[in-house]
């Protein structure tokens, strides 16, 4: 039995819906057995849903993720094998991934490498694993490892492979997604193949949760690193891959580094425990053809991964009609065209909310939008409140010229018009503003920052322009009329505003930004890159000056290397100042 057939599936399992993710699991355990596949594997924590984060302080949690396992081991034959992700328990808690077959769990791994960078919290939660497992299918030895252990060129599946002469790595993850990370994890898997001259099958998890995004793209690479199987991305799909595996005898005579590096890693055999499996092979199936999906370009990447975070945040939360204010600009524009792609035109609706300094062609630009998408428009001008808000400030106000207070006052009746919406009707209220704005704090706190989700809080204004051309082009028209391309970028808020008035041109601010934000940059640093000084340093300060108003804002998907939120955790109260400092 040299021929094995993988089941990879990839399901975009419910934080905290035990229930769900076990009867969705049982459902694809159904489907691997109509195609006569060997294994199925299940990406990581698929009973808990990932992260599961606090809830796992819960013991009641963690107990009815065991009673699911032991549901699921009851539907799996003598001839399948199940690999899937639950939270193991024994004195602490693990990362684990049952192996099932023949009604019961017959083997447990648990995660060696518990990642505590960036997004990741594993170590608040989980014990490390200390053991590599190889189980045995009849001749076929397979190596379990899960997410971040297959990143490491040492590590388990070094163990099993070498020591443990595994044909095959399974790696059941949970890699949150952000823009590009595909070509580079399948660059890593490659490599780890190759290295291990075996078969590596990567099933990862697809779905939005909160702030992440997991994209699926599950991967099988075979020993010589080659992808011979590829599942969809940012949807959930069962990917069939029928894999000759190496002969292990053979192998080890003709590779030299089979033989060299079992005698140096021979003292780590103790950790390596390997367990024969009772199952059964199948007679001869008829061939399938492997499936390789390709991967999206970079803009239909992005503009997917924004799609399935916003559908699924609504959703997953018990909701199922948003609301955007839709000011004519690029920003409320685009973020409609994902909330109609996500929920359906039926389930958006739109609002224009016209004050004192909105232009005409803003106006006329919402109303097009709303009709192109086919979305309820409804046209709720401020000027009543805003007029009887001054007066209500006059006496207070005195004199005082018009600066931004009266400005933030349009934005701040916009957000209580949007939530009395939302709390009417139950309407999710997205929010429209884009990292290069929420960076620089180029916003009104509880203004045009209310809401309950935002959906382009990680996409750089210079890369909204790109997602909105791509609308047009999937659309195959002019959905998004050409002039609000055309026109300068501006709140409205006084006469002639422009956003240039108070922020660097986009094309500079930004890739400012980049760095000083996600790669974290010193001041000097990007000065030496060429950029003007006293712009660096007053980006750096709006940077700087405006977390307190970053922490009050609603969630939104991540899909930059380093987004705000729990990727980036900066003091609010904090006396390290670049923008100070004197060369």
């Amino acid at each position: 039995m040299n021929k094995v057939r993988l089941a990879l599936a990839q399901i975009n399992a419910t934080v905290g819906d035990i229930e769900g993710n076990k009867n969705k699991i049982i459902e694809y355990i159904n489907k691997a057995l109509e195609n006569d596949v060997d294994i199925v594997i299940f990406p990581e924590l698929s009973i808990t849903g990932y992260p599961p984060e606090d809830l796992l302080f819960k013991s009641h949690f963690v107990r009815k993720n065991k009673e699911a396992i032991e549901e699921i081991a009851r539907h799996v034959p003598k001839s399948l094998v199940v690999v899937v992700g639950f939270v193991d328990e024994e004195g602490d808690i693990f990362n684990a991934a049952a192996v099932i077959n023949d009604g019961k769990v017959q083997a447990k791994y648990r995660k060696n490498y518990l990642p505590n960078y960036g997004v990741f919290d594993e170590m608040r939660y989980f014990q490390k694993g200390t053991k590599a497992l190889v189980v045995l299918l009849e001749d076929i030895r397979v190596g379990i490892t899960i997410c971040e252990d297959i990143w490491y060129p040492g590590g388990p599946a070094r163990l099993e492979s070498l020591l443990g002469d595994a044909q095959l790595i399974v790696n059941l993850s949970a890699s949150p997604y952000y823009v590009e990370k595909i070509a580079w994890r399948e660059r890593m898997l490659s490599v780890r193949a190759n290295d291990n001259i075996a078969t590596v099958a990567y099933v990862n998890c697809v779905g939005g949760q909160d702030e992440l995004i997991f994209d699926g793209a599950s991967l099988v690479v075979n020993e010589k690193g080659e992808i011979i199987g590829r599942a969809k991305q940012f949807e959930e799909d069962l990917l069939i891959v029928d894999v000759d595996l190496i002969d292990i005898d053979k192998t080890c005579v003709k590779d030299p580094r089979r033989r060299q590096d079992k005698q140096i890693m021979d003292e780590e055999r103790k950790n390596l425990e390997i367990v024969k499996l009772p199952f059964e092979s199948k007679p001869k199936r008829t061939k399938i053809t492997n499936r390789v999906e390709k991967t999206l370009p970079k803009v239909a990447e992005v503009y997917n991964a924004l799609v399935l975070a916003t559908r699924d945040y609504i959703r997953k939360n018990g909701m199922k009609k948003a609301v955007i204010g839709l000011s004519g600009g690029m920003d409320s524009t685009l973020v409609a065209c994902i909330a109609v792609d996500a929920l359906g035109a039926e389930n958006v609706v739109g609002v224009s909310m016209p004050g004192p300094f909105s232009s005409e062609h803003s106006k006329e630009d919402a109303k097009i939008l709303a009709e192109n998408l086919g979305i309820k428009f409804l046209t709720i001008p401020i000027m009543e409140a805003y007029n009887s808000f001054l007066n209500m400030f006059k006496p207070v106000f005195e004199d005082r010229p018009f600066d931004i207070t009266e400005e933030n006052l349009q934005a701040r009746i916009r957000g209580v018009i949007l939530m009395a919406l939302s709390n009417k009707f139950g309407w999710i209220v997205l929010t429209t503003g884009n990292k290069s704005e929420i960076s620089t704090g180029y916003s009104t706190l509880y203004g045009d920052t209310a809401g309950g989700y935002a959906v382009i809080k990680d996409v750089y204004k210079t890369f909204v322009y790109e997602l909105a051309e791509y609308v047009n082009q999937k659309y195959g028209r002019e959905i998004i009329p050409r002039r609000v391309f055309e026109k300068a970028p501006s709140a409205e808020l006084r006469e002639n505003q422009t956003d240039q008035d108070k922020l660097p041109p986009y094309e500079i601010l930004d890739e400012i930004l980049k760095l000083y934000v996600e790669e974290d940059y010193s001041v000097s640093d990007i000065v030496e890159r060429g950029f003007d000084e006293e712009t660096v340093k007053k980006v750096a300060w709006m940077v700087d000056i405006n977390e307190y108003k970053r922490r009050q804002m609603p969630p939104g998907p991540k899909i930059t290397h380093r987004a705000f939120g729990k990727d980036r955790r900066l003091p609010i109260t904090n006396a390290f100042k670049e923008w100070l400092e004197k060369k």
